[in-house]
């Protein structure tokens, strides 16, 4: 499952983010999936976050991210990347049910809302779709922050 770290940036066992999503769940919270990508002049880095929020007396919320380094010519479109941000992002929320079938979960994907005029609007239609084809309920932008704020930020 690649390399992840807290929101600290210190290192993190999978094994030990799955017990985390565990008792997360016990105490009825939802865990928030979501990634990113940004291009460099090195090539492209993409981020996917696990967010934990909303458990019984949790004050505050807490997160995991991955990131991989891509070549340049990854991807040839826009679109391209996108469906790759959200094909990962649905993978991992797989992975997750698979373990925890009840757990509480949304999917947060990097794109404007269709009633937004930015590049990634005509996407919104085609994601949600494949979202909610897989069998998960998401988020867009503004509302997509595990995407747009915590995979974003470990981007840059």
């Amino acid at each position: 499952m690649g390399n992840w770290f807290d929101g600290n940036g210190n290192p993190v066992e999978y094994l030990t983010i799955l017990d985390q999503i565990e008792e997360h769940h016990l105490g009825d919270g939802t865990v928030y999936i979501g990634s990113d990508s940004h291009l460099h002049s090195h090539g492209f880095i993409l981020s996917s976050a696990i967010v934990l929020h909303g458990a019984e007396d949790q004050r505050g919320g807490k997160y995991y991210v991955s990131s991989t380094k891509l070549d340049k010519n990854s991807y040839h479109s826009l679109a391209e990347r996108i469906l790759a941000e959200t094909e990962k992002t649905i993978m991992m929320a797989h992975d997750v049910v698979a373990l925890f079938p009840e757990v509480k979960i949304e999917l947060h994907i990097d794109v404007s809302n269709t009633d937004k005029n930015e590049a990634t609007s005509n996407l919104a239609k085609t994601v949600i779709g494949y979202v909610s084809g897989n069998g998960f309920s998401c988020k867009v932008k503004p509302n997509a922050f595990a995407a747009a704020s915590v995979a974003d930020k470990h981007t840059k």
